[in-house]
Order: structure tokens, then C-alpha cells, then sequence
């Protein structure tokens, strides 16, 4: 059995798919779209067994990019929680075949209510079709399924059709990355579009000599420091050149090398800093990649060192 040619049949029915849906996209989805811009609510949506899959991701991905929005489950409707739905809210209900019972017993109840109905399913005459005030299409040719009976090509493509109507509304929205990271203040995005370098940077206890220290002296800072790099100021506290522990290491290589000398003499001057400490943590760390450096220096536009950020927290933190 060549498993390879069965998974790629599989991916192969299921873009097919997803391209003769494309194709007929009409005038129905723009006026979905119109109505989720008009809902003063939430926009709820309700789903049983692999729908109501989907239609808990798609909600999901509602929330999170700038549309309010949540899963209910019918059956748990029909048990009081039908209460969460209100007037000003505008509902989508999911059912490939358009008659699922446990959905089509809460159709009425929505009605009732007068709140706007989207459905999404494959037969516009179902019991789903004929509550709906609008029905987006959900047709396939062929599920991917070798039966053709589990839902496969079907809820790729209700999927799909969700991403679709959600980007329709960010786009409508002018839905902005910052107002993506708002949404999403934790884990991998948050940090990618939320922290700053100011949440991050160093600002006490800095390592920092003056451009008449010695050698020796300077050596001590930098242990003291605990970041590897002591930094070199003039008269006037601005910076002028830092020394790194391998700057050190490099000069002891040199045969007139002597811990008496000037710390300037070994040190890099005119060091990579940054002005800016809103600069997202991300954009810092494609800087210090690029520079290659360990350490960059925040400064104000007078070279004052306002703090420093090094490349190790910013792996700490997970910052990529």
C-alpha cells in the first residue's frame, strides 16, 4: 500500500476542493460579511460533532482578530444556556446536511429572537437552509474520505470559509498587528508583537567605567557586572566604547599587553547601540543577529545609556 499516493490524494481532493469553492463566492458572502460589520453583539457560533469543531476554532479566530465571538454548543443551548444569545448578536450555524437534530431544534428559538441567521451548509432547502436569513455554500464533490461518508473535504472547507469571512473583517476593520498582539499579550505572538525592548532592557546596575580606567580596573567591572561587557564613558557620561571579556582575551594575545594600560586600548569603540527602546524585543534580536553582537546598548540621542539588553535574555524569554 503506497501510502505516499493516499496522502497526497487526499491533500489533492481537498485543495480541489477548496479551489471550486473560490470560484463561487458571490454576492451571499459579501452580505455576510456586511452583517457581522453591522452587529453591535457577538457574533455567535453553534455547530454539532466535527461543525461544532470547526466552528469552535472559527470562533476562536473571530475573538482574536477583532470580531467578539463564541462557541455554543446546542445541546447545552437547549439546557438554558440559549439565554448567552441576545437580539443585537448575530448567529452562524454549521450542518453540512442542514438537519442535524440537535441544531434544528434551537433554529426556531433563534428565530424568535429576530436575530440574524447565517448558515453554512451544502443544501440551501434543509431545515438549517430555510431558518437561515443567508446560506454560504458548503458543497463538495467528493469528502477525501475512501468512503466518501467522514467529513474531511467538507469541514476543510467550512474551515476555510471561516478564515475567509475573518480576514474579510480584519481587512474591513484595518485590523492592525497591534491590534493583533492586544489579543494575544502571551505566549509565542504575544512576545513577537507585544514586548518591547524597555521590557526587557537592563537598566540598573550597569557595568560602567570611565575612559581613564585601567585594564585591571575595567576586568573587575566586568565580573562584577555579570554580562560580560563593561561599558566606557567620557567625562560628560556618554558612551564612547565598550570592552567585552573576548576583547580582553584577544589582547592578552598580544605580547605588550599589561593590565596597566588604558581601557581604551583594547576597547571597541563607537559600539552598535539603539536609540529606541519602543523597538520591538524581535526587531532587537534580528539587529544583534545581524551585527552579531552580544550586547546592545540603549541610549538616548545624546549617547547617555539609558540600559542594555543582551542576546541571552532575549532567548530566555523566548523572543524569536
Amino acid at each position: 500500500m503506497n501510502y505516499k499516493e493516499i496522502a497526497q490524494e487526499t491533500l489533492n481532493i481537498e485543495a480541489q476542493t477548496l479551489l471550486d469553492s473560490a470560484k463561487n463566492i458571490n454576492d451571499v458572502f459579501e452580505r455576510a460579511v456586511d452583517i457581522i460589520l453591522a452587529c453591535k453583539g457577538k457574533l455567535v457560533i453553534t455547530g454539532v460533532g466535527k461543525s461544532g469543531l470547526i466552528g469552535a476554532k472559527m470562533a476562536a479566530t473571530f475573538a482574536s482578530t477583532g470580531t467578539p465571538s463564541f462557541f455554543l454548543h446546542p445541546t447545552e443551548a437547549l439546557h438554558g444556556d440559549l439565554g448567552m444569545i441576545s437580539k443585537e448578536d448575530v448567529v452562524i450555524a454549521i450542518s453540512y446536511s442542514g438537519e442535524s437534530e440537535e441544531l434544528s431544534s434551537i433554529l426556531p428559538h433563534i428565530k424568535r429572537f429576530k436575530t440574524p441567521l447565517i448558515g453554512m451548509t451544502r443544501d440551501r432547502n434543509s431545515t438549517l437552509g430555510q431558518h437561515s436569513d443567508i446560506v454560504i455554500d458548503v458543497v463538495v464533490k467528493k469528502e477525501a474520505c475512501p468512503l466518501d461518508i467522514a467529513p474531511t473535504s467538507s469541514t476543510t472547507l467550512t474551515l476555510a470559509l471561516g478564515d475567509a469571512l475573518a480576514v474579510c473583517l480584519m481587512r474591513a476593520r484595518d485590523f492592525q498587528k497591534s491590534d493583533f498582539a492586544s489579543f494575544h499579550p502571551g505566549g509565542a505572538l504575544g512576545k513577537q508583537l507585544f514586548v518591547k525592548v524597555s521590557n526587557l532592557m537592563q537598566s540598573k546596575n550597569i557595568p560602567i567605567v570611565k575612559e581613564d580606567t585601567k585594564v585591571k580596573d575595567a576586568i573587575l567591572k566586568i565580573s562584577e557586572g555579570r554580562l560580560g561587557t563593561v561599558l566606557v564613558v567620557d567625562a560628560d557620561d556618554k558612551l564612547i566604547a565598550l570592552v567585552s571579556d573576548g576583547d580582553i582575551r584577544r589582547a592578552l594575545l598580544q605580547d605588550d599587553f599589561s593590565l596597566e594600560e588604558n581601557v581604551l586600548k583594547y576597547a571597541t569603540k563607537n559600539p552598535m547601540t539603539c536609540e529606541d527602546e519602543n523597538m520591538l524585543a524581535s526587531q532587537a534580536l534580528v539587529l544583534v543577529e545581524e551585527k552579531k553582537i552580544q550586547l546592545l546598548v540603549i541610549t538616548d540621542k545624546n549617547k547617555k545609556i539609558k540600559g542594555v539588553l543582551h542576546i541571552h535574555t532575549l532567548i530566555e524569554k523566548g523572543i524569536s
